[in-house]
């Protein structure tokens, strides 16, 4: 009887864990996503600008654009200490990587490739 109720209690106690987990968890992506949110719309309008301006043989027109899109906030992490992070717009089939820390868009360019 006291086996049984040993068992029990440590199942208990691992659903109690494992529920405690889920639960930090989902509060970990709710605040994740709210600040990529953030993030994103206020890159957004820096980003736009700076792809309208880069010099290209390729214009890049996100105002007035027929089809436009927004592939997101993207990072990539190159070594322990480097993250190389990139805004990616898209408009009328022309990508445009805009860096938010050297505030530099790159028309046409691969964020893989980018140095």
């Amino acid at each position: 009887m006291t086996f049984q109720r040993i068992v029990i209690a440590l199942l208990i106690l691992i659903v109690a864990g494992l529920a405690a987990i889920g639960y930090f968890e989902w509060r970990m992506a709710v605040q994740v996503r709210t600040m990529k949110a953030f993030v994103e719309g206020y890159v957004f309008n820096e980003a736009v600008m700076a792809c309208e301006q880069a010099q290209s043989s390729t214009p890049f027109k996100w105002n007035g654009g027929k089809s436009t899109a927004i592939a997101g906030l993207h990072s990539i992490k190159l070594d322990k200490y480097t993250v190389v992070a990139s805004y990616t717009l898209v408009a009328d089939g022309v990508y445009c990587d805009y860096d938010p820390i050297k505030r530099k868009a790159d028309i046409g360019s691969s964020f893989l490739e980018r140095d």
